[in-house]
């Protein structure tokens, strides 16, 4: 019985791995949103059903891998040693995965990861799922504050601001990698950007770019009221008003739908 599930799980793993290599190749050579799954699904002899059980939507077989992750902060939190912040238990693991050169910080060299922070880069689509994974994990991180008897505004306040300061360190370290820097390089220089945006979540901003010099003059584009001059009213409010539609019809976000629709219950 153990042989049988070995050779199971060998032949998933293979799947899984068929499914992507074909994947990326095709999203490569054609652009991400010019392929479809039934493509996929043919390019690499399965069918379209099986490339939907490894892979529940077309985005997975990129970055499915960062869904995984969206709970990570939360969990770190909620484990924290007595005594402990949430900054320094976030501290603690970020220069853990740094330490082991891990992905999630963008420090891999591995080819396949290289392709899909290039497709990922390259896709507008790709990049609002990555943005959302985000929002996700300060979602979950800010509930898990909240569960301890935190203030609810501090509590997304803070949440916001290490994992949004986290995404800014990585995605230099990610495009670094891209460029060609040997990973040991960019872990050097990760350190000390990680040391430096620690430091300002820990200790504030306070003084610093504080304005030494005399500003500008104003922008003449701009009216007092902050507005472009040649802003057009109506035009805007279609342009949000489709935006708005487009991302409630993505069903999941009860707090979207609550926003625009206050009156249901």
């Amino acid at each position: 019985m153990e042989h049988k599930a070995g050779l199971r799980e060998r032949k998933k793993n293979a799947t899984w791995e068929l499914l992507r290599k074909t994947a990326l190749d095709l999203f490569e050579a054609s652009g991400f949103e010019d392929v479809s799954v039934a493509q996929i699904a043919a390019a690499a002899e399965v069918s379209k059903a099986t490339v939907f059980n490894y892979f529940p939507t077309k985005e997975d077989l990129v970055i499915g891998g960062m869904k995984r992750h969206t709970g990570d902060a939360a969990r770190i939190v909620r484990e924290r040693a007595r005594g402990q912040t949430p900054l320094e238990a976030l501290r603690e693991h970020y220069f853990h995965l740094l330490e082991c050169r891990a992905p999630q910080v963008g420090l891999k060299d591995d080819p396949v990861f290289l392709r899909v922070q290039r497709l990922i880069i390259a896709t507008p689509s790709l990049l609002i799922r990555a943005m959302d994974y985000r929002r996700q994990s300060a979602v979950l991180l800010a509930e898990a504050l909240i569960e301890e008897g935190n203030p609810p505004l501090t509590s997304r306040l803070i949440a916001s601001q290490v994992l949004h300061t986290q995404h800014i360190i990585v995605e230099v370290n990610v495009r670094r990698v891209l460029a060609g820097e040997p990973v040991e390089v960019v872990h050097h220089a990760a350190v000390s950007a990680a040391e430096h945006a620690f430091g300002l979540l820990e200790h504030g901003m306070g003084d610093l770019m504080r304005r030494e010099t005399e500003p500008p003059p104003p922008d003449p584009a701009y009216g007092p009221d902050g507005c472009r001059l040649d802003y057009h009213r109506q035009h805007a409010e279609e342009a949000v008003e489709s935006a708005a539609e487009k991302v409630l019809a993505e069903p999941g976000d009860d707090m979207l739908q609550m926003l625009a629709h206050p009156e249901r219950p």
